[in-house]
């Protein structure tokens, strides 16, 4: 019996293993590469781009950004896909030339510059790579959300049916540490007591999310799109999870020592792996077909995986806190991003042992090595960034030249004037993403189903792929780009 073409879709997308750790370790090098060269880029061309016209600058600076971060992260999990190892060398290749050409315009000898450097202070309002890591993990998620409905993108990076790890298996994953990292537990080390007016301003704060899980509920239901049933269930979606983590997470971090969220996180998770072993609950998630039972029967993907996600949560805490923790001189915070990705190398190493002696990684039920897992990428994603950042800022020390945005700067420098550097920043994709994250989101999940509604993914041609993903990304990128410029922010919660 021929399958309808939501049924072809849902088929698509269902019974997946997902790549290897390395693969997806690999792609993630990939966003702190292209931000490398955007930054490289900007210092080498920083007079051609100020001899641009003032009216003409602003949208140069967009289609810039969109050619240096957009456009790899597009085709390396489309066309490229086959050759990520020979993207990823060629990228670090053209990275090492440019670094090389700016060091070599500078008159003092590299030791004695990085000597300086090392012992130079930073200043800077936020912490530039947890925003640049929180708005790559939107941007990588917006692109995964449409590509993976058409044929150019491998299966093995779409999300695994119930174990593997999947590129798309670190979407929820990465988007629960990312919010972590930026929490008000985070930020401030020390709390006591319980904060009831702390719970309810967070419960209110979730009021977009819940309000956007209903409305792709009601609207999958009400025109047939397809969805993957085992995701996370018949009601449940990406909206409910992030919603309730974050109630979940503040609640507990309310009435629990917030500087001991290392401590619970490997408490919740180790917890939960002990229900999913030496109870019924592994079988229930994973083979009970029963879905008309009840609410918990026919959702039970996303009510049990919130366990897991929770932990992430309160791993994402005690990063932030680290994170957050006062340091000037450069040489600390190099010191603190060799740490971390120390650390992102222990947890791989731990994730390849649970996946010998316990189990794989599995996202539908978010058990122990998926915990591990999402929180060794998330690290390894974010020291990498940090690490590119440290670059760009002695690159510019060395060059005298300082219009990167979303960067550190060094004090007691010759640098630009604060109102020069906003301006640098106001002509930034980065610093546009990151003023209205949740509506990027939003919008990129609405043109997501308009796109499937007019376009057959299943039958694209591969060029025909990429031109529709790269224009629906640039979409995404003018729409949010010219409320930025325009100075809105978006945000009525």
């Amino acid at each position: 019996m021929a399958m309808s073409q939501k049924e072809l879709k849902e088929a698509f997308v269902s019974h997946l293993n997902g790549t290897n750790l390395v693969e997806v370790a690999l792609g993630a090098s990939l966003s702190p590469l292209c931000l490398l060269n955007r930054g490289l880029l900007l210092i080498l061309c920083h007079k051609g781009l100020a001899a641009l016209p003032v009216s003409a600058q602003s949208s140069f600076r967009l289609l810039f950004d969109y050619t240096a971060l957009i456009l790899p992260l597009v085709l390396s999990c489309t066309i490229l896909s086959d050759f990520l190892y020979q993207v990823v060398t060629g990228v670090c290749l053209v990275s090492v030339c440019m670094l090389v050409y700016i060091s070599h315009t500078s008159t003092h000898s590299f030791g004695w510059r990085t000597k300086t450097f090392l012992e130079s202070q930073l200043q800077f309002v936020q912490v530039p790579f947890v925003t640049n890591f929180r708005v790559f993990v939107n941007l990588m998620t917006a692109i995964s959300i449409l590509a993976v409905d058409f044929a150019v993108f491998p299966r093995r990076f779409a999300k695994t049916e119930t174990y593997g790890t999947g590129v798309m298996d670190f979407g929820v994953g990465g988007f629960v540490f990312a919010n972590a990292l930026t929490c008000p537990a985070a930020r401030i080390k020390a709390t006591s007591g319980f904060k009831l007016k702390h719970i309810t301003k967070q419960l209110v704060s979730v009021w977009p999310l819940v309000v956007m899980g209903l409305g792709r509920l009601i609207s999958v239901k009400i025109t047939g799109y397809h969805e993957h049933v085992t995701e996370y269930g018949v009601h449940w979606n990406f909206f409910f999870t992030l919603a309730l983590v974050r109630v979940v997470a503040s609640i507990l971090l309310a009435v629990l020592p917030v500087n001991q969220p290392l401590f619970f996180a490997l408490l919740i998770a180790l917890m939960y792996q002990f229900l999913l072993d030496t109870t019924g609950l592994k079988e229930f998630i994973l083979h009970n077909n029963d879905r008309d039972y009840d609410f918990i029967h026919a959702n039970r993907e996303g009510v049990f995986s919130l366990a897991g996600y929770v932990a992430v949560y309160f791993a994402g805490v005690h990063v932030g806190q680290y994170v957050m923790q006062r340091r000037l001189i450069v040489k600390e915070w190099l010191r603190a991003l060799c740490c971390l990705s120390m650390s992102s190398f222990v947890l791989y190493a731990t994730v390849c042992l649970c996946q010998i002696l316990l189990e794989p990684v599995s996202r539908r039920m978010a058990n122990l090595p998926f915990c591990l897992w999402s929180v060794a990428q998330s690290i390894f994603f974010l020291s990498s960034i940090g690490l590119v950042d440290l670059l760009l800022v002695f690159s510019q020390s060395t060059s005298g030249v300082h219009c990167v945005p979303s960067s550190w700067s060094l004090c007691n420098k010759r640098t630009d004037s604060s109102s020069a550097k906003n301006t640098v920043n106001t002509m930034c994709l980065v610093q546009a993403v990151n003023r209205n994250q949740l509506i990027f989101f939003l919008l990129s999940n609405v043109m997501t189903g308009i796109t499937n509604s007019v376009v057959d993914t299943l039958t694209c041609s591969s060029d025909l792929s990429v031109y529709v993903l790269l224009s629906y990304m640039f979409i995404n990128c003018v729409v949010i780009y010219v409320l930025h410029l325009y100075d809105i922010t978006i945000k009525f919660w």
